[in-house]
């Protein structure tokens, strides 16, 4: 793989509570792994000889966004330019889920223009990445 061209990066909405923030990219990281095994790294070992599970080989930026922006790129993505990119959404729905069964079954009867997105992982061709969300600030 060709880290030097690829990005992820992760947009959450910056006016939730810092509680909300964590959460989501809690889970928009780790279902990112489960789609992108290959980004993350071999474990290691420290210098005393304590095992540590691999990381992801390179940076994520977590940038501030808006529900509006949020819901700006989740459209984008849809569209043929985007489509090879790896996007993970997480939404008000989900959040207020205590099941996964739950979850897939309030899912499947809600018309997408009724979510409301807290988050969203973008992954792949660091140009077409950038072209998303390189105007956001860095989450702070």
């Amino acid at each position: 793989m060709d880290w030097q061209n690829e990005k992820c990066v992760m947009v959450i909405d910056g006016g939730l509570p810092p509680g909300l923030i964590a959460n989501t990219a809690a889970i928009l990281g780790i279902t990112l792994g489960k789609e992108r095994p290959e980004v993350v790294g071999a474990n290691v070992t420290d210098q005393s000889g304590t095992a540590h599970l691999g990381i992801i080989e390179f940076p994520v930026p977590v940038l501030r966004g808006t529900a509006e922006s949020i819901r700006q790129i989740r459209e984008k993505v849809s569209l043929g330019d985007f489509q090879d990119l790896t996007v993970v959404d997480f939404s008000d729905l989900a959040q207020g889920c205590r099941t996964y069964g739950e979850f897939a079954e309030k899912m499947g009867r809600a018309p997408e223009s009724e979510l409301h997105y807290l988050g969203i992982a973008v992954c792949g061709a660091k140009k077409k990445v950038n072209k998303l969300t390189g105007s956001l600030p860095l989450l702070r």
